[in-house]
């Protein structure tokens, strides 16, 4: 096998124009995505830690007729849209014998924040029992982003991706949950109930494989997309522009296609300091959908210095998607500082009912209705979930 060096220079051979960055996203040697566990294989065994502060091991279940394990996440839209019904499952199978556990092997250190934009939630392992307590899981949720070991030896390739094990543990169904998809609501077509009735009944599972599709499990490898991305963001621009009672108006009246959050600021509020880098961190989630983020800085003029040297420390530059939004409708960036004189106007402009207090936010619709607004330090999770809201 090529060691993962001379690979990269055979690369560089063939493709002279394919880039460091490029490559960083493709697996070493010896980091392929491992292969689906096959169909009568044995339940690997795993001691993983739950949300409940528990540790799991596969003989806890041992008196269970079928064990149902589900990979999922606390991102992916899949696995959000699916949160309720893999509840409804529990509750309609544990009385006839079936144990369900959720296990996420997502390592949350290996996705990029364009991948976040359907959740409030990271796939830490401390943003998992939030996540359960959304949907009022009552079946162990367990951590295997560290090592993924379980999710390896499992071959788990998305989520959500269900392996589910009989009686002597043999593996009799592996696939998706049903056909929902991104849709919350009710399926016509549940591959996991049918295999589960089967299993149950003696009987042979009729469809034994299908695709899990969903989003791609976060290898360990995948670390190296994020510093490619991260990289990559830390060379773009930040800018930022006056803002006088006009353009105050404009932002207000938003577009007919964007949800826009504005937050007003200063260098020398504490709250808006710290909450500043979160704020950033959301526009670069939603990039990918109808967001924009908008800072406006309060400083005197004079402070227009530290202004711009405060926002060049805090990342607060234009995602691409944004900047292409925004230059649609006009505006040639992200981040303005009020020049306008009375401020008095602005607030009127954009939301009259703040009382002037730093910092806060707004979130507003399209065509500039304002859907929620912030006064204080703010709750990020709450924040994204009110986005979230908007963009239903």
């Amino acid at each position: 096998m090529l060691s993962s060096g001379i690979l990269f220079m055979r690369i560089m051979q063939l493709y002279p124009f394919f880039t460091l960055a490029a490559a960083l996203v493709l697996p070493l040697a010896g980091q392929e995505v491992p292969k689906v566990l096959a169909i009568g294989s044995g339940a690997p065994d795993f001691s993983l830690p739950g949300t409940d502060g528990k540790t799991y091991k596969l003989t806890d279940f041992k008196d269970a007729k079928a064990l149902c394990v589900i990979f999922t996440c606390n991102h992916c839209p899949d696995s959000v849209a699916a949160g309720a019904r893999t509840e409804q499952i529990y509750q309609n199978y544990k009385g006839k014998g079936v144990a369900l556990v959720a296990v996420n092997g997502n390592n949350p250190g290996s996705l990029t924040p364009d991948e976040l934009g359907y959740s409030p939630f990271n796939d830490s392992q401390e943003e998992m029992a939030p996540f359960a307590k959304d949907f009022g899981w009552t079946f162990p949720y367990l951590y295997d982003g560290e090592t993924q070991t379980f999710t390896s030896a499992c071959g788990a390739q998305s989520t959500p991706h269900v392996f589910l094990f009989d009686a002597e543990r043999k593996l009799r169904y592996t696939g998706r949950m049903d056909d929902g998809g991104r849709n919350p609501g009710a399926v016509d077509q549940s591959y996991l109930r049918d295999a589960l009735d089967a299993v149950l009944a003696g009987s042979e599972v009729k469809e034994p494989v299908t695709r899990s599709f969903g989003c791609s499990t976060k290898w360990l490898f995948k670390k190296n997309n994020v510093a490619a991305d991260q990289a990559a963001w830390e060379k773009k621009p930040v800018t930022v522009e006056d803002l006088n009672e006009e353009l105050s108006k404009k932002l207000r009246t938003n577009s007919p296609r964007n949800l826009r959050l504005i937050n007003f600021w200063s260098t020398t509020c504490g709250p808006c300091v710290k909450e500043f880098p979160d704020l950033v961190e959301t526009g670069r989630r939603f990039q990918n959908r109808p967001v924009q983020f908008i800072s406006i800085s309060l400083d005197p003029v004079a402070l227009r210095p530290a202004v711009l040297k405060f926002l060049e420390s805090r990342r607060a530059a234009l995602p691409g998607p944004t900047a292409k939004s925004l230059k649609e409708e006009g505006f040639t960036t992200n981040n303005y500082h009020w020049t306008g004189g009375n401020p008095d106007t602005m607030a009127q402009a954009i939301d009259p009912d703040w009382s002037g207090a730093l910092p806060h936010t707004v979130l507003i619709a399209p065509g500039g209705k304002i859907l929620w607004r912030h006064t204080g330090e703010l709750d990020t999770v709450e924040t994204r979930r009110q986005i979230l809201k908007g963009l239903e």
